[in-house]
């Protein structure tokens, strides 16, 4: 056999590996979406403001809003992401008391306005204007929460 011959065989073989015809085992799973955290703490977020209006019917005119508001933010993350919304998962037992449902949410507003704000800064131009105005959204909310 010649070198270029042999050569040539060499470059056919390992086109054909490259290709995955050799590959035995299946495909990885796709990695998540890096928005996906932001997702999921905005349908926590919306839960918990759903949560706290059962638990004190009074403070249902000052957070819904903010309950809506999460849930918008997870319509337009889901469309970005090309994923589904879960329907409407089971809610846990509500906190008790108005002072500590509205502390427990500024301090959960306050956690999902750094991860918002970390996925704006790793995000690409076309995702960062979305992610920063769920950042900044979960920032004012904390400070109705006051």
């Amino acid at each position: 056999m010649k070198r270029r011959q042999l050569l040539g065989t060499a470059v056919s073989v390992s086109a054909l590996a490259g290709c995955g015809l050799f590959d035995d085992g299946p495909e990885p799973p796709p990695r998540p979406d890096a928005l996906q955290p932001v997702l999921d703490e905005a349908l926590k977020l919306a839960a918990a403001y759903d949560r706290a209006v059962l638990a004190e019917p009074g403070l249902a005119k000052r957070l819904t809003p903010l309950a809506e508001d999460h849930r918008a933010h997870a319509a337009e993350l889901a469309k970005v992401i090309d994923t589904a919304l879960p329907s409407a998962a089971a809610s846990s037992a509500p906190p008790s008391g108005a002072g500590q449902s509205v502390a427990a949410l500024r301090k959960a507003e306050q956690a999902a306005q750094k991860t918002a704000a970390a996925a704006c800064r790793a995000a690409p131009a076309n995702r960062a204007a979305l992610v920063g105005s769920i950042a900044a959204a979960r920032a004012a909310h904390a400070e109705a929460l006051r």
